[in-house]
C-alpha cells in the first residue's frame, strides 16, 4: 500500500497564524484595542512557506496513527520534474519498491516547498494555492507507475454522480465506463482541494488506462465508512468503479427503474387487464410446459443432493396446479387495486375517501423454488406493484424461462418491463442498499437467508420472519385422539417447513395419562428425535438429550418437549421462547382455549388445528409471498392484501382550511353522521 496525501499546506497555515499572532508586540495588541485586534485580518501567507511548516506535522500526525498498529511509515516528496526525467522516475520507482518490500507504507505528497511560483486562487482562504497538478493526477501517475493493482480516491461524497451531488436529478454512478464521460455534469471544486471531482475522473480515467483498477468513493465519515478500504478490497459495492467493458445486460439499477415505470402504467390499468395478463400467464405454464421442464431438467442435472432436488423439481401436474392458483389470483385482482374502503362525507360537496393502491417496487429474493417466480409475479400484478427477482443459481435455467413467460403476458396490455430478474451476479447486500429505489423487501428461503436480509437492509422494510419456532400446546383436557393427529401433522407433514412445530409443550397432568406414552410412542414411530427441555428432563430417570436451546428450529425430525402446569405458563414460555409465528392450543375445553387465542400475540394462533395450516393456499389466499411475523403491515401468510396500502382521496368544490375550524368539522360529523360505505366488491364471509 501507498498512500497519496494532501494536507500540508493547510497545516502550515494554522501553524504560521498561530505564529505571527504570538509575534505581534504587546504594544500593537494594546494599542490596537480589544475590537480591532479580535477583527484585525492576517496578511495572506505565501503557499510554500506554509507547505515547508506544515510538512513534519502532517508526517507526525500519520507517523503517531500508523505506530499504533505497529506499521512503519517513510515520507516521499515528489514533484512532477521527478516523472519527467527518467533518471528521477527510475530513482523513484526504486525507492518505493524498496520500502514495499520491507512492509513500510510510504506516505508521498507533492514538495510543495520548492514547486513553481504561485498563482492566486481562492480555494484556501488567505493561502495563495500552488500552480501544480493537484494529487489526483500524482495518484494515477504513481499507481500506473508502480503497476498498482487499485487506486483508491477518497472524496467527500459517495462518489461520482451524473450531476453536482445535492441537486434533484442527481443519480449515483455506481459502474462509470469511459464513454460515459460526456453525460457529467460536475459541479466546483473542493474549497480546501486544487482538483474537485472533474480532475478525479480525468485522474482515474488515466489510470484505467494504464491498467490499474479505480475506485472513487467516500472516505469522510469514519463511523460510516470506516472500513471502506477493506470493502472495496474484498469487493463490496462502494464508491463509483471504473471499467473498461460494459456488461452484457443491464445494471440492477437501470432494471428497477425500468419496473418502477412500468409498474405505475401496470397500476392504472384496469382490474380487468391485469386479470388477462395472469390468466394469459396461468395459460402460457401449461401451453410451454415442454419448454419449462427442459430448462427445469438443465437445473435437476446441476442439484447437489436430494433436498435440492425436491425444492427445484417441476412437473406437469405441479405447473397445472399453479395455472389453477393463478387463475384464482386473477378472480381476485377484480376488486384489489381502487378498492374503497372508507367514505366520509365531511361536509357539503367535500367527500373523503381511503382506497387501496400498489406498494411500489418489491424485492422479492428466492431459493432454489423456481415455482415461487410466477405465484410471486401473479400477486404483484394483481396488487397492481413492479416486482424485482433476484432467484438462486440453482434453478437459473427455469427462472429464466418463467420470466420469459411472465414478460410475455404482461407485454399484452404494454407493461413487460413491470417484473424484472435480476440475473447479474448482484450480492444481496448491494440489492438491499437501494433504499431510494425499492419499497419493500420479502426474502422467502432459508432463516439464515432471512436474518442476513434483514441486517443488511437498514432503509427497506422487511416482510418475513426470521424463524420458524412453532409450539404445540397440549392441555390436561385435551382429546387423545386430536393430540396425536394434530402433533404428527404439525412435525411430520413437512419437517423443513416454517410453521412444522419444533416444541411441544405439555401440561404436567397429561404426565400421569396414558396419553404421553402413546404421543412418545407415536414420535418414535416417525423417527423424531426427541430433546428434553430442563424441566421435562428432571422427571425422567433416563431422558433424551437435553435441549441446547429452547428457542431452537430444529428443520427436520426433531422438536423438544417441556412440561409446563398451566395455560398461563405455556404462553410465558411461548412469549420467551417463540418467534410469533404459529402456536397451538389442543384442549377441549372453550374457556382454556379462548384464553389462549387471546392472550398470545402470534402472528397465528390455532385451537385444534394444525401449525401446518399456517399456510396461504390453505388460508384461501391462492398464493403467498411468504409469512411474516412483523408487527407491522402484514402478519401470518401474506397475500394480496399484503401487497397493498392505503391512500386518502379528497374531492372538494373550492373548499378551503379556513372554511372549516375542527370544532365545526366535529360538529358537522357528529350532526350528519354519514354512513361509511360498505367494501366495494366485498364478498360474502362463506
Amino acid at each position: 500500500m501507498m498512500i497519496v496525501t494532501s494536507g500540508a499546506v493547510a497545516f502550515g497555515k494554522q501553524r504560521l497564524r498561530h505564529e505571527i499572532l504570538l509575534s505581534q508586540s504587546v504594544r500593537q495588541a494594546l494599542h490596537s484595542g480589544h475590537n480591532q485586534l479580535k477583527d484585525m485580518s492576517l496578511p495572506v501567507l505565501e503557499a510554500r512557506a506554509c507547505a515547508a511548516a506544515g510538512q513534519s506535522g502532517l508526517m507526525a500526525l500519520y507517523e503517531a496513527m500508523f505506530t499504533q498498529y505497529s506499521t512503519c511509515t517513510a515520507q516521499v516528496l515528489v514533484t512532477n520534474l521527478d516523472f519527467h526525467d527518467d533518471q528521477k522516475r527510475q530513482n523513484l520507482n526504486s525507492t518505493l519498491q524498496e520500502l514495499l518490500r520491507m512492509n513500510i507504507v510510504p506516505i508521498i505528497n507533492t514538495n510543495d516547498a520548492v514547486v513553481p511560483p504561485p498563482e492566486p486562487n481562492s480555494d484556501l482562504q488567505g493561502v495563495n494555492v500552488i500552480s501544480i497538478k493537484d494529487n489526483d493526477s500524482l495518484a494515477a501517475r504513481l499507481a500506473v507507475e508502480m503497476e498498482a493493482d487499485l487506486l483508491i480516491a477518497l472524496s467527500d461524497v459517495e462518489g461520482l454522480y451524473n450531476s453536482p451531488p445535492g441537486t434533484d436529478d442527481a443519480k449515483f454512478i455506481d459502474i462509470f465506463y469511459p464513454g460515459d464521460q460526456q453525460s457529467i455534469i460536475y459541479g466546483t471544486k473542493s474549497r480546501v482541494g486544487i482538483g474537485g471531482m472533474e480532475a478525479k475522473v480525468k485522474a482515474a480515467l488515466w489510470a484505467l488506462q494504464g491498467g490499474t483498477s479505480v475506485v472513487i468513493a467516500n472516505g469522510t465519515h469514519p463511523k460510516v465508512t470506516g472500513h471502506v478500504i477493506t470493502d472495496i478490497v474484498e469487493g463490496k459495492k462502494v464508491g463509483t468503479f471504473f471499467s473498461e467493458i460494459k456488461p452484457a445486460g443491464p445494471t440492477v439499477e437501470y432494471q428497477t427503474e425500468m419496473a418502477r415505470t412500468s409498474g405505475r402504467t401496470l397500476a392504472s390499468l384496469h382490474p380487468d387487464q391485469r386479470s388477462e395478463i395472469i390468466c394469459h400467464l396461468a395459460e402460457l405454464l401449461t401451453d410451454k410446459k415442454e419448454a419449462i421442464l427442459t430448462a427445469n431438467k438443465m437445473d435437476l442435472d446441476l442439484a447437489v443432493n436430494a433436498a435440492m432436488l425436491k425444492r427445484l423439481s417441476l412437473s406437469p401436474a405441479k405447473l397445472s396446479s399453479l395455472a389453477i392458483g393463478l387463475r384464482q389470483i386473477a378472480v381476485a385482482a377484480q376488486d384489489s387495486v381502487g378498492r374503497v374502503l372508507r367514505r366520509t362525507r365531511v361536509a357539503h360537496n367535500l367527500e373523503l375517501e381511503q382506497i387501496t393502491v400498489p406498494i411500489g417496487v418489491l424485492l422479492v429474493i428466492f431459493e432454489a423454488r423456481p415455482d415461487c417466480l410466477p405465484q410471486v409475479s401473479a400477486l404483484a400484478i394483481a396488487s397492481g406493484n413492479a416486482l424485482l427477482l433476484k432467484g438462486g443459481k440453482e434453478a437459473a435455467n427455469t427462472n429464466r424461462v418463467l420470466h420469459q413467460l411472465t414478460q410475455e403476458a404482461l407485454s399484452m396490455h404494454g407493461v413487460g418491463e413491470a417484473v424484472q430478474l435480476v440475473s447479474t451476479r448482484e450480492e444481496v447486500e448491494d440489492l438491499c442498499r437501494l433504499d431510494k429505489m425499492i419499497d419493500l423487501i420479502i426474502p422467502r428461503g432459508s432463516s439464515q437467508l432471512v436474518r442476513s436480509i434483514q441486517r443488511a437492509a437498514k432503509g427497506i422494510p422487511v416482510l418475513g420472519h426470521s424463524e420458524g419456532i412453532c409450539h404445540v400446546y397440549v392441555d390436561g383436557e385435551a382429546s387423545a385422539d386430536k393430540v396425536i393427529k394434530i402433533v404428527r401433522d404439525s412435525k411430520c407433514d413437512y419437517p423443513a417447513a416454517c410453521n412444522a412445530m419444533e416444541s411441544l409443550l405439555i401440561h404436567r397432568d397429561v404426565l400421569r395419562m396414558p396419553l404421553f406414552d402413546q404421543i412418545i410412542d407415536m414420535l418414535r414411530t416417525e423417527r423424531v428425535k426427541i430433546h428434553a427441555g430442563p424441566r421435562f428432563a428432571s422427571y425422567l430417570t433416563f431422558s433424551p438429550s437435553e435441549a441446547k436451546s429452547l428457542r431452537t428450529e430444529y428443520g427436520d425430525l426433531e422438536c423438544c418437549i417441556e412440561v409446563v402446569d398451566s395455560m398461563q405458563e405455556a404462553v410465558e414460555h411461548i412469549h420467551k421462547y417463540g418467534s410469533s409465528h404459529t402456536d397451538v392450543i389442543i384442549t377441549e375445553n372453550e374457556d382454556t382455549a379462548e384464553l389462549f387465542l387471546q392472550m398470545l400475540d402470534s402472528a397465528c394462533v390455532f385451537w385444534n388445528a394444525s401449525s401446518r395450516f399456517a399456510d396461504g393456499y390453505r388460508f384461501g389466499l391462492g398464493a403467498e409471498v411468504g409469512i411474516s411475523t412483523a408487527r407491522i403491515h402484514a402478519r401470518g401468510p401474506v397475500g394480496l392484501e399484503g401487497l397493498l396500502t392505503t391512500k386518502w382521496v379528497l374531492r372538494g368544490d373550492g373548499h378551503t382550511a379556513a372554511d372549516f375550524s375542527e370544532q365545526g368539522t366535529m360538529k358537522y360529523l357528529h350532526e350528519n353522521m354519514p354512513v361509511v360505505q360498505p367494501l366495494a366488491g366485498q364478498r360474502d364471509s362463506n
